[in-house]
C-alpha cells in the first residue's frame, strides 16, 4: 500500500497542463514541499491556496517531477487500485479493438503514467519509464495476467524493453530482459489477416508498431490489382497489407538491412514473395531515382519515422516532410492515391496538413482527401493530455491539373 505523507504545493498561476486534464507537473511549477519523501513515493498535490489537486509519484531527478495517479485527494494507491486501473484498460480494449495483439496499457492515457504494455499473441512486452510506476510494475503485470485469465487468455511470458534513454533522466538504469521464465522472443502474430514474426527482444520499441493497425487496414481496399510503393516499410506491414488485399506488385523500401530482411521473411510467411519485394535503400535517394526512371505507382505510402522529437527541430522536420511528400506525389499516377503519415507529437495536425498542401502546390497536384485518421483505439487519446495524441494519417487522391 502506498500512503502519501508529503505534500507538494504548486506556484500561483502554474499547473496549467494538469488543470487542463494532463497528468504531469514540471519542476519549475512547484513552489514548495512539506514533509519527508523519497523519490518514487506518492505525494499529495495542492494548488498555491491549499486546494487539493490529487496525488502522484514524485521524482526530483526528473523534469517531470510529479506524475499524477489520481485527481481525488488522499487516494490510497494499493493493489485494489492498480487492479481497477488494469481492469478498466482491458475492458476498454475488448470493446474497441482486436485484442489478439494490441496495446493493453498506454501510460498516461490509461491513468498509469510512465508504463506501456503490449500484448503480442500470448506474450507481454513492458516498457517502464518512470520511477514511481516502476515500483508497481510487478503488481501491474500480476493483475493484468489475472484479468486476462478471467477471459481464458494465458500469458506464456513477459519481456521487458525498458532500454530507452529517458530512464537515465529518471535516475534509473536501462534494462532489457525476461521477467520470469525465458521463452522464444520471435513471436508470430496475425493482424488484419497478415502474419508477422515479431522480434520482441531486438525489434524497434516493443517489437512492432501496433498503433497503425487500422490505418494499414484502411489502405487494403485501394490496393487490389494495383502497383504499390511502400516507403519506410520497417518490417513490411503496409506492403503486406497491400499484398494480402490483392495488389499486383508491391515494392517496400527501408534504409535498414535488418528491417528489409525481416520484411522479406514476413512476405514468405504470407505466401506473397512473388508479388511483394523489398529493397534496402535511403528513401530520399531512391524516390528521385524512380522519378528519373519514369516509374509510376497507383498507390504510394509514406510512413516515415518521427523527423522531430522536440520543438527545436520542428523547422527541419517540416522540410523533411515536405520533401518526402513532394517526391511521393510525383510518383503517383494521375487519379492514384497517396497515404501519408507523421508519428511526431510536435508535428501538429495543422502543421502537417499545411506542409502537405505546400508540397502539392510545388508539384502542381490537386489533392482530394479520402480520409483522415489517427492512432488505433488501443492507443487512446486522452483529452487534456496532448502527449497522447501524436499520429496523423491522411489518404488522398492525387490528381493532375487539367
Amino acid at each position: 500500500m502506498e500512503k502519501t505523507s508529503a505534500s507538494v504545493y504548486i506556484k500561483k498561476g502554474q499547473g496549467r497542463a494538469l488543470k487542463a486534464g494532463g497528468l504531469w507537473i514540471y519542476d519549475n511549477e512547484i513552489d514548495r514541499t512539506e514533509g519527508e519523501f523519497e523519490n518514487g513515493d506518492m505525494v499529495n498535490v495542492f494548488d498555491f491556496d491549499g486546494y487539493p489537486l490529487g496525488c502522484g509519484f514524485i521524482n526530483t531527478r526528473s523534469t517531470i517531477t510529479i506524475r499524477m495517479m489520481s485527481r481525488k485527494p488522499h487516494t490510497v494507491v494499493d493493489e485494489d487500485f492498480i487492479e481497477m486501473r488494469v481492469r478498466n484498460a482491458w475492458e476498454y480494449r475488448k470493446s474497441t479493438v482486436d485484442t489478439g495483439s494490441c496495446r493493453l496499457v498506454f501510460g498516461e492515457a490509461d491513468f498509469l503514467p510512465g508504463i506501456v504494455i503490449d500484448k503480442f499473441s500470448d506474450v507481454l512486452v513492458v516498457e517502464s519509464l518512470a520511477l514511481g510506476i516502476d515500483r508497481w510494475k510487478p503488481v501491474i503485470l500480476e493483475k493484468l495476467k489475472k484479468v486476462l485469465a478471467e477471459d481464458g487468455i494465458s500469458i506464456r511470458g513477459v519481456y521487458e524493453r525498458s532500454d530507452a534513454r529517458v530512464r537515465l533522466q529518471e535516475g534509473m538504469e536501462r534494462f532489457k530482459g525476461f521477467i520470469g521464465d525465458s521463452f522464444d522472443t520471435k513471436v508470430e502474430i496475425v493482424e488484419n489477416g497478415v502474419r508477422y514474426m515479431v522480434d520482441v527482444q531486438d525489434g524497434q520499441k516493443t517489437g512492432f508498431f501496433l498503433d497503425q493497425k487500422y490505418n494499414r487496414l484502411a489502405i487494403q481496399r485501394l490496393c487490389k490489382g494495383k502497383r504499390v510503393l511502400d516507403c519506410f516499410t520497417h518490417t513490411g506491414s503496409f506492403a503486406l497489407n497491400a499484398g494480402i488485399a490483392g495488389a499486383s506488385e508491391v515494392l517496400g523500401v527501408d534504409a535498414s538491412e535488418l528491417g528489409v530482411a525481416q520484411a522479406a521473411e514476413n512476405a514468405a510467411l504470407n505466401g506473397l514473395s512473388d508479388r511483394v519485394r523489398f529493397v534496402a535503400a535511403d528513401v530520399f535517394d531512391l524516390l528521385p531515382e524512380l522519378e528519373r526512371q519514369g516509374e509510376k505507382f497507383d498507390v504510394v505510402i509514406l510512413d516515415p519515422p518521427a523527423f522531430t522529437k522536440s520543438r527545436n527541430s520542428v523547422k527541419n522536420a517540416v522540410k523533411g516532410y515536405r520533401e518526402i511528400n513532394l517526391r511521393g506525389m510525383k510518383l503517383v499516377k494521375d487519379g492514384g492515391y497517396l497515404a501519408t503519415c507523421s508519428c511526431s507529437h510536435f508535428m501538429t495536425p495543422e502543421l502537417f496538413a499545411k506542409t502537405i498542401r505546400e508540397a502539392a502546390g510545388n508539384v502542381h497536384k490537386r489533392l482530394r482527401q479520402v480520409e483522415y485518421r489517427t492512432q488505433a483505439a488501443d492507443h487512446p487519446i486522452l483529452w487534456g493530455d496532448s502527449e497522447s495524441s501524436y499520429s496523423k494519417f491522411f489518404i488522398f487522391q492525387v490528381c493532375d491539373e487539367k
